[in-house]
């Protein structure tokens, strides 16, 4: 997933006659520029102060591509280029396709088909813990399943992030043993939760789902799913585009 505002990746153009090429490096840009040692389109090195701005990625992509003569557009290899800008916030594709076709694609997270890893230390978590946003459910085991449950409550209410939002409940069944942890719109570092659990629960009793997402509407594409399952923690990050990789590098 891409989550830093700005815009990265590249354009392959294929060979091009060496006219062109010295066209395509002159074209003023704020945003991209021609490499001839590559053949492709790239983000320059210097970025606008400014701030990013997806219009100008488009116009400057589109105006390079404008610049080489339609007879060579079979050449073109194709590539994508991905901007989180501040004036559209979102993670958005400018695909190129083979042959010089452009599709601009706004991203729609889905867990669909996506596979799961292993969660370690959290660095797979790719959101701040201040403002991480947690909902779900999770049950465990826990031989002082009452104690267990008022520790969990007391993670839960501790306040160290932006704010003091959501709705974080503990109950107990003390009949069986069980914790039960209810989450809706909780600003708590999704890494202090696992580590809470891991530390109370009964070895291989966690099970449930929790989806982490961010309180910073600047990136409402940053989120995973962790999953609590077969005695494990499992981390699963969301496709953005739901199709075959572009034909270029």
């Amino acid at each position: 997933m891409f989550h830093d505002e700005g815009c990265h990746g590249r354009v392959v153009l294929g060979a091009l006659p060496d006219d062109v090429q010295r066209q395509l490096a002159e074209l003023p840009g704020e945003w991209l520029e021609f490499d001839p040692q590559a053949a492709a389109i790239v983000v320059r090195h210097v970025q606008p102060t400014s701030g990013p701005s997806l219009p100008t990625i488009v116009k400057e992509l589109v105006h390079v591509l404008g610049e080489i003569p339609v007879e060579l557009h079979a050449g073109i290899v194709g590539g994508d280029l991905y901007a989180h800008t501040v004036d559209s916030p979102h993670v958005v594709r400018l695909r190129v396709e083979r042959g010089g076709g452009v599709r601009i694609d706004w991203a729609h997270p889905s867990y669909a088909d996506s596979r799961r890893a292993p969660y370690s230390d959290g660095r797979e978590i790719p959101i701040p813990p201040w403002v991480c946003r947690l909902n779900g459910r999770v049950t465990f085991k826990a031989t002082d399943a009452t104690q267990a449950a008022k520790d969990m409550q007391r993670a839960g209410d501790t306040f160290e992030g932006l704010y003091p939002e959501g709705d974080f409940r503990a109950s107990t069944d003390r009949a069986a043993r069980t914790v039960a942890v209810e989450m809706r719109d909780v600003n708590l570092d999704a890494r202090v939760l696992v580590a809470q659990l891991n530390a109370l629960a009964d070895a291989g009793t966690i099970v449930g789902t929790v989806e982490v997402s961010s309180f910073d509407e600047r990136n409402p594409d940053q989120r995973v799913r962790l999953l609590f399952q077969e005695g494990k923690t499992w981390v699963q990050e969301p496709f953005l585009w739901q199709d075959a990789p572009t034909a270029g590098p």
